[in-house]
Parts: C-alpha cells; sequence; structure tokens
C-alpha cells in the first residue's frame, strides 16, 4: 500500500522503521496525551499490531515520509479502535515534534479520509482524542470532521469523537488525485 500527498508518502510500516520510529514515540512531548511514552517493547509491539491490520483489515497506521526527503516522521492511517463501546474505523497520526505545526498531520489524515470513504467505501471514519488535545481537534475538523461526542472516561477523564461519513466527504470534498 501507499499513498501520496503533494507533500508525503505514507506506505506500510516494517522492522526497518525501528529505529525512527522509537525516537518518536518515546518521546515525552509528543506522547503528552498517551499514559506515558513508548519503551522499546512497546514499539516493537506497535510495529506488528500494524502489520497484524494490514493483513486482517488491508489498512493500518502507515509511515509517513516527506516526500523530498524520504525522511520518517511519523505514522498516520486507519485503525479499529473501541470508541464508547463500539468498533470503529479511526483515523489516527503520531508527527515527530520537529515536525509539528506544518500541516502534515493535516495533509495526511485527509488522504487517509478519502481512501477510507472513497476507495474502501467505508459509510463513516471517526477520530478520537483526549479532550484537552486540542491540536488533534483541529486536524479532524480541518478536515471536515465534526464533533459528534464527548464522554467521561477512565483514561482521558473526557474523550471527543469526531466523524464524517461518506456522504458528508462526497458533497464538500472535490479529490485531487494527490489530496
Amino acid at each position: 500500500m501507499r499513498l501520496e500527498t503533494e507533500r508525503l508518502i505514507l506506505r506500510e510500516l516494517t522492522n526497518e522503521d525501528f529505529a525512527a520510529w522509537y525516537e518518536i514515540l518515546s518521546d515525552a512531548e509528543t506522547m503528552q496525551f498517551y499514559p506515558a511514552p513508548f519503551d522499546e517493547e512497546k514499539v516493537r509491539q506497535w510495529i506488528s499490531w500494524n502489520l497484524e491490520n494490514y493483513q486482517t483489515y488491508g489498512f493500518g497506521l502507515w509511515a509517513v515520509l516527506l516526500k523530498e526527503e524520504n525522511r520518517f516522521i511519523g505514522d498516520c492511517g486507519i485503525t479499529m479502535q473501541y470508541i464508547h463501546g463500539q468498533m470503529l474505523p479511526e483515523i489516527g497520526y503520531h508527527i515527530h515534534r520537529n515536525e509539528q505545526g506544518r500541516g502534515y498531520a493535516s495533509e495526511a489524515a485527509r488522504r487517509c479520509i478519502r481512501y477510507a470513504l472513497e476507495e474502501r467505501n467505508l459509510p463513516a471514519v471517526y477520530s478520537y482524542m483526549k479532550y484537552d488535545n486540542l491540536a488533534s481537534c483541529r486536524v479532524a475538523q480541518k478536515n471536515g470532521m465534526r464533533l459528534v461526542e464527548t464522554y467521561p472516561d477512565d483514561r482521558n477523564t473526557f474523550t471527543r469523537v469526531y466523524a464524517i461519513t461518506r456522504e458528508e466527504w462526497l458533497t464538500t470534498h472535490v479529490s485531487a488525485p494527490n489530496e
């Protein structure tokens, strides 16, 4: 699987991505909305989980590379997640802290939404995050997702859920080949 945008390449994660991936997922600032940064074993499990997702669902979180430099800067993709008791397709992402604020998460997420809704014909996609993760809320909003629920939970205090349906996407987005 390979997806592209104007500035990015999204491809399947591999075990060879471990070192670059560990640098991102072990960083406390990047992982501030998780219970803790990942250790080496957790990063290996993360890669394995995604390899399993590719086999099971045909999608998962994909490596995000800067096209010009072919440099790994994070992940973005679709995973099946329990969101308030339902298993739903979720758009998620992690971008290296030195690359945040440049629109890469929004660009990658937009391409993943397009893939999910136009190419996979999923009826809707979701993004969920801790209530105070305002950067992730903005990414969802930039891509036409709307807040559909906020619920209390033990892990996040409150979780916000954003969604966009296939119908909403198709009526509001004209997709370019590398969008």
